[in-house]
């Protein structure tokens, strides 16, 4: 719902030099029943009671010392503040300067006649426009704050008590940096069993609610489809929990959402275990040589697309002092302001230079994700997590 001020709350400032203009427009705006009147003398003085004071629109004159009405519009322009809207006061024979004050971001003009029904019209179209913008930014203030609890939730959702998660010799450390737009990665450190601990990264199709709410959905389905499936004498197979979450997922799924996947199981006292991808970037191993793609791997569909995939696992093991880096496109898709992208071989090298400590090696890529960026906006989700494997 709208509200619009009523006249005596509106407030103006008048900027003139002529005391005859000033007089002459208060009463011309108190006989419209604007009685909420600022005046100033010129450019200097507008400046400072726009600093002292909230003002819903100005009448700012053209021709003054010390300061003019096009260096006022100059310094508002630079400043990229919440200004009010100003009409120029100025003559017909100044049009060339009116298009400058247009140019600098001035809403309307006004003839120096100040005739009373243009300057109603003036005044009406002016105080209009910005009552629809000031709405259009309470709006956008109130999504923005959905937004930022959206992104506070999906964050909620995945672990950060990593040393709870890890098992045996295992050290794990994961984060997620969600876009400005609800986006659906995900990571999850599970502790299965005293020796065995589920990791993985995914990431959700799409952008916005449905995306979370699908990366929500995932994220319980996993976990349940590994505690329903994990046998008495061992681990759940990585490939069972991906085919039982897909089945899921693909029921119904009018939508199209898919997920990408990386899940493995890994024994935390031998540094074996077995990895499942779906549609997802192949995990690093690094350790004293090259950072390297685990392979050999086999890729298959991502999840939600068809019922009854049967998926499978692979096995594969981390020497001692070795680590596994997961992450999301995110990161290999992330953007710079000439239209770059961050790439594989720039992930490979900055974990070439990052060691084997699972917070410093994610810890390093957002790092380097961010400083790639540089300033860019952040597209989509950057998730990563890396497990260690001490020995």
């Amino acid at each position: 719902m709208s509200i619009t001020l009523p006249d005596e709350q509106v407030s103006i400032l008048v900027v003139d030099d002529s005391s005859f203009n000033r007089l002459v427009l208060k009463r011309r705006l108190g006989e419209l029943g604007y009685d909420n009147v600022t005046m100033a003398e010129d450019g200097i003085q507008g400046l400072a009671a726009l600093e002292r004071g909230r003002f819903d629109v100005v009448l700012l004159d053209l021709e003054m010392p010390n300061l003019d009405g096009i260096g006022v519009l100059e310094q508002l322009h630079a400043a990229r503040g919440a200004a009010p809207p100003v009409i120029v006061i100025s003559a017909l024979t100044e049009m060339d300067k009116i298009v400058r004050c247009i140019e600098l971001g001035a809403e309307d003009y006004l003839p120096k006649s100040f005739d009373p029904p243009l300057l109603r019209a003036r005044l009406g179209a002016v105080l209009e426009k910005k009552r629809l913008r000031d709405l259009a930014d309470a709006r956008l203030a109130a999504l923005e704050a959905e937004l930022e609890s959206a992104r506070a939730a999906q964050l909620s959702l995945v672990p950060r008590d990593f040393p709870a998660a890890a098992t045996g010799s295992l050290v794990v450390h994961a984060a997620m940096v969600p876009a400005r737009q609800v986006g659906g990665d995900l990571y999850d450190c599970l502790r299965l069993d005293e020796r065995h601990m589920l990791f993985t990264v995914a990431d959700v199709s799409g952008k916005g609610a449905p995306a979370g709410l699908t990366m929500a959905r995932t994220l319980g389905l996993m976990r349940a489809s590994a505690r329903r499936l994990a046998p008495s004498d061992g681990p759940p197979d990585p490939g069972a929990i991906l085919a039982m979450t897909n089945d899921d997922l693909s029921a119904d799924n009018e939508s199209q959402t898919f997920v990408t996947v990386v899940l493995g199981v890994i024994d935390g006292t031998t540094g074996k275990g077995r990895i499942a991808v779906a549609g997802h970037d192949l995990p690093v191993v690094l350790g004293s040589a090259a950072p390297r793609l685990l392979a050999p791997i086999r890729r298959q569909p991502a999840l939600g697309v068809m019922e009854g995939i049967g998926y499978r696992s692979d096995s594969f093991a981390l020497a001692p002092g070795e680590s596994l880096f997961c992450y999301s496109d995110g990161v290999s898709e992330a953007e710079n302001n000439r239209g770059g992208f961050f790439g594989q071989r720039r992930l490979m090298a900055t974990l070439a230079e990052a060691g084997s400590d699972p917070q410093t090696l994610v810890e390093v890529v957002l790092r380097a994700v961010n400083a790639f960026a540089d300033g860019a906006p952040q597209a989509d989700d950057i998730t990563a997590l890396a497990v260690h494997y001490r020995g």
